[in-house]
């Protein structure tokens, strides 16, 4: 039996932007990291992972020891 791979999500700025805890117009002064996909002209999306690296990667609260005391 083949075992079946369940089909890949990708987000949407709307949903990058709620996954990072920010307003949708706060995440046009960022600069995301390069989409994981193209579909049409203008539309992107990301894999969570993508984004949870780059957040992670990226200073302020994506970096921990910034925060620490």
């Amino acid at each position: 039996m083949t075992a079946t791979r369940p089909p890949l999500r990708y987000l949407s700025r709307p949903e990058v932007a709620a996954r990072i805890g920010v307003k949708r117009n706060t995440l046009n002064r960022y600069k995301l990291p390069p989409p994981d996909v193209q579909v049409g002209e203008r539309l992107f999306g990301w894999l969570p992972e993508t984004i949870d690296a780059w957040n992670a990667s990226r200073p302020g609260k994506g970096h921990p020891w910034i925060n620490e005391p």
